[in-house]
């Protein structure tokens, strides 16, 4: 490049320079911007109930149109928040970049406001006198890729989802329970909708709910879509659940009868772990497109589900992703009820600490497979097939020798947004699977002690059954979880939990298991549960074989560090063009690792790094390994126990 293309920059940072060193363009802002760091009043808002008016006829265009009104009950500095730490998300997530054209006015005029320099969230102005309110317009721009949870894509032509977080700001100052808000939404014609929120009234295509505290408007997603289902899963109950559904087509929202029953034996089983109830209804709001990102949020009346448009169709993806909704459910008792005490706060713009993530999802995340299976959306044996691929990849996780299970809660913040290469080495988000493991441990020890007696069922009903059909949240502390045990079963558990927690080194600390009278094999022959996720990722795991996961494009996911294809230079990002001289595709590099098992020639691979090609040599002979679950003889059988439905 020559030197001609760098003067258009060069004359901009010159002229940069000498704006920096004008003193007369230096003026303070005529609005102070100091963070607003006062502890919250819990008392009820001053100024009244907000109003939030959404439209959303331009969603298949991806943009929301917002209008929202904020009295005020004074004139003088004001402070605004947008959601910063959004619950469940379990990092400061909030989609403010996503704002856009924001005019805040009062008596009619446009007012100067200004963002505070340490913390983005945060807008600071002056309230003229004689305003009694503030009238914003903006809009939210739902982005077409990237984001964590709702701020990634959530729309499409025939659907959209909103969380509420997403498109309100709301007054500093208060507890965000003492803000109410009364929201409103337009939707396009002919779109019909699903939300915990409970209508007031409607006209047309405008639908405006009751109001309700802002803690609760941020708690209540909406879906809406052309093609709808609702399908009552509670029928005669009287506090009703519903699956509500929409899709980008009418074949994808159907849904059978043994899918129904399946759902509903889950409100039968859910019911009888917790003994108890923390909601006045309850709705799934299920969206099911190839065209928004795919996660499961908890809420407290409701779970924001979203899935591919074959979740109902396709046997793989069905079985597969069957235990997101169960997952989030769970969570209506623990994380939402009960919640721990510092990832509570009064408002959503102070900081949440992730510590016991362990237990809000680790444990959440161990009874949604335990009642996936009770419900009979799974098998015993998919249970087995998915607990060996666990154990599996925990087993295999080098990461464990530098970093413990307890740093990848407290690190939550950063490791929900890390890249996903190396994975078995960072650790990232392993408190879920490894979670899983915890709390098998936690039930089978208390069925060893107890001689079958008591179980993790019992500590259900202790430490989420009181106050039945409150939903007001009540926190713990990691003494509380330690109590409670001893409650059930008297133990050393702080002992038992603290050698999990806390270990770093090369072995798998967790051994329920074996207690549960079973071991971790490997064979040669995938489990059906490993196909279905081959099958819907369209790719190859050799994770516990040469090292590493492929998709079918070659397009190398992971890689185990220090495995054999580390060794031999292969890492994350790479493409794998061909195997042993022939065009790559998933069945001949399986194929090429059984012949390494017998003729001992490396495994060669031509790779693509960036522009580079070269060939790397694997040298591993052991075969392919995909994890399985063996009976130990003469053992109890108390995992086989855990997974039998209740009466």
């Amino acid at each position: 490049m020559s030197s001609v293309s760098f003067r258009p920059l060069l004359a901009a940072l010159a002229v940069s320079a000498a704006l920096l060193a004008a003193p007369a363009l230096r003026a303070e802002s005529p609005v102070a911007a100091p963070l607003h760091h006062k502890h919250p009043s819990d008392h009820p808002y001053p100024g009244g109930t907000l109003r939030v008016h959404v439209d959303m006829t331009r969603a298949p265009e991806r943009i929301f149109d917002v209008r929202e009104t904020i009295p005020v009950a004074k004139a003088g500095d004001f402070t605004l928040y947008y959601p910063k730490w959004i619950p469940g998300e379990h990092a400061p997530t909030g989609p403010i970049n996503n704002i856009a054209g924001l005019i805040i006015k009062a008596n009619g005029k446009q007012l100067h406001w200004r963002r505070d320099l340490a913390d983005m969230y945060t807008l600071h102005l002056k309230v003229p006198e004689g305003a009694k309110a503030l009238d914003l317009s903006f809009q939210f721009l739902s982005p077409g890729d990237g984001g964590l949870f709702g701020a990634g894509p959530s729309t499409s032509n025939e659907l959209a989802d909103i969380e509420f977080n997403q498109v309100a700001f709301y007054p500093a100052g208060y507890y965000s329970r003492q803000v109410m808000i009364q929201p409103t939404v337009e939707l396009p014609t002919g779109w019909k909708f699903a939300s915990a929120l409970r209508v007031d009234h409607r006209s047309g295509n405008e639908v405006a709910f009751k109001p309700v505290s802002f803690n609760n408007f941020v708690d209540s997603p909406l879906i809406a879509g052309k093609y709808f289902t609702r399908v009552d899963l509670a029928p005669g109950a009287k506090v009703p659940v519903h699956l509500n559904i929409v899709g980008d087509t009418a074949d994808s929202v159907k849904i059978s009868k043994k899918q129904i029953d399946d759902h509903r034996n889950l409100v039968t089983q859910i019911l009888a772990l917790f003994g108890s109830h923390h909601y006045d209804h309850y709705n799934f709001l299920l969206t099911l497109s190839d065209h928004v990102d795919h996660f499961g949020l908890e809420h407290h009346q409701s779970s924001d589900d979203r899935l591919p448009s074959n979740y109902l169709t396709s046997k793989a993806m069905y079985l597969r992703v069957a235990t997101l909704m169960p997952h989030e459910w769970v969570h209506s008792w623990n994380g939402k009820f009960r919640r721990p005490y510092d990832l509570w706060t009064p408002n959503f713009n102070m900081v949440k600490r992730d510590d016991l993530l362990w237990v809000y999802e680790g444990l959440t995340d161990y009874w949604a497979g335990v009642l996936t299976t009770r419900s009979g959306l799974w098998t015993t044996q998919q249970y087995h097939d998915s607990i060996a691929g666990i154990a599996a990849a925990m087993a295999h996780r080098t990461g464990r020798t530098w970093r413990s299970l307890q740093d990848t809660a407290d690190a939550a913040p950063l490791t929900y947004a890390g890249a996903s290469g190396w994975s078995n080495w960072r650790r990232r988000t392993d408190f879920y699977p490894e979670g899983q493991l915890l709390w098998l441990d936690v039930d089978t020890k208390i069925r060893e002690l107890s001689h079958g007696r008591k179980s993790l069922d019992n500590f259900a009903h202790l430490f989420y059954g009181m106050d039945n059909g409150s939903y007001v949240t009540r926190t713990y502390t990691y003494q509380d979880v330690l109590d409670t045990l001893n409650k059930v079963q008297p133990y050393d558990w702080n002992t038992f939990l603290r050698k999990r927690l806390d270990y770093t080194g090369d072995q798998l600390p967790e051994t329920g298991l074996a207690r549960g009278g079973w071991k971790l094999v490997y064979t040669d022959q995938p489990s059906g549960l490993e196909k279905a996720t081959a099958a819907v990722s369209h790719g190859v795991n050799l994770a516990y074989s040469a090292g590493f996961s492929v998709s079918s494009s070659g397009h190398v996911y992971d890689v185990q560090w220090n495995g054999p294809a580390y060794k031999a230079g292969l890492v994350p990002g790479m493409t794998v063009v061909a195997v042993d001289g022939k065009d790559f595709d998933t069945d001949a590099l399986k194929h090429a690792v059984t012949a390494a098992k017998s003729d001992k020639a490396p495994i060669k691979l031509l790779v693509k790094n960036i522009d580079q090609y070269r060939t790397i040599a694997i040298d591993y002979h052991g075969g392919l390994r995909y994890a399985h679950l063996q009976r130990i003889k003469g053992t109890p059988d108390r995992l086989d126990k855990i997974l039998k439905a209740r009466k």
